[in-house]
């Protein structure tokens, strides 16, 4: 049960729900596995964008490979990326979204598993520094989704209760890392990821994108949480 006085919040990933970035990822991760000579379709790798690195690559290429490579292939998804840091754009009411949690009093908090340069850029697009209460990166956590560190560690940082919070994500990874912390979580098509999918995780909710969550605002977790 909700504590009177205590703090409520909302944690949002960045990736794909704040930032119009999952094909941009998509697109990435392919180039990267073909230039260690790895044939990877992209509709597989598009429904792993906000797993881990390492476990997207586990995911993607057999067991028995060489995994020497994998670090280069990380490394490399992560330069092939960084070209479009200066044209990163929201997604459809993301800016608008977060500043109606901070006016509803929500704790806003930033849980991305992308590295502090990423963070960085996206938080450049997002333009939104004034209203976040704590943002948290891939160096708060010691694994990442769909293991729950990343959500544990902005928790902490927002100084809130699981009970107390909720999480807005665009794939079934920030789902399952927010249930293993007993956190609900809205989900997003903003990522691309399909209604069916999201729910069958387990999101309490599911909105096209932040415009369509900031339109039903009233009626949504986010609203109950502020109440």
């Amino acid at each position: 049960m909700s504590t009177p006085g205590s703090p409520r919040g909302v944690l949002f990933d960045v990736d794909g729900t704040l930032i119009d970035s999952s094909y941009l990822h998509t697109v990435a991760w392919w180039h990267a596995f073909n230039q260690k000579g790895w044939d990877v379709p992209m509709s597989r790798i598009h429904r792993l964008i906000g797993m881990g690195s390492e476990q997207l690559i586990d995911e993607l290429l057999p067991a028995d490979r060489d995994r020497d490579q994998d670090a280069s292939i990380g490394d490399a998804h992560g330069s092939l990326f960084s070209v479009h840091w200066p044209g990163l754009k929201p997604t459809r009411g993301a800016v608008e979204l977060l500043r109606r949690c901070a006016e509803e009093g929500l704790a806003v908090v930033l849980a991305s598993s992308s590295n502090a340069a990423e963070v960085a850029a996206m938080r450049t697009a997002l333009d939104v520094d004034d209203v976040l209460t704590a943002v948290t990166t891939a160096t708060d956590a010691e694994h990442s989704k769909p293991e729950p560190d990343i959500f544990a560690a902005a928790l902490e940082a927002g100084g809130l209760r699981p009970e107390e919070t909720v999480v807005v994500g665009d794939a079934r990874w920030d789902v399952v890392a927010a249930r293993r912390l007993g956190v609900d979580t809205v989900g997003l098509g903003s990522g691309g990821i399909s209604e069916a999918e999201l729910r069958e995780a387990g999101a309490v909710e599911y909105y096209a994108d932040p415009q369509a969550l900031l339109e039903a605002f009233d009626g949504s977790p986010l609203a109950r949480r502020a109440a």
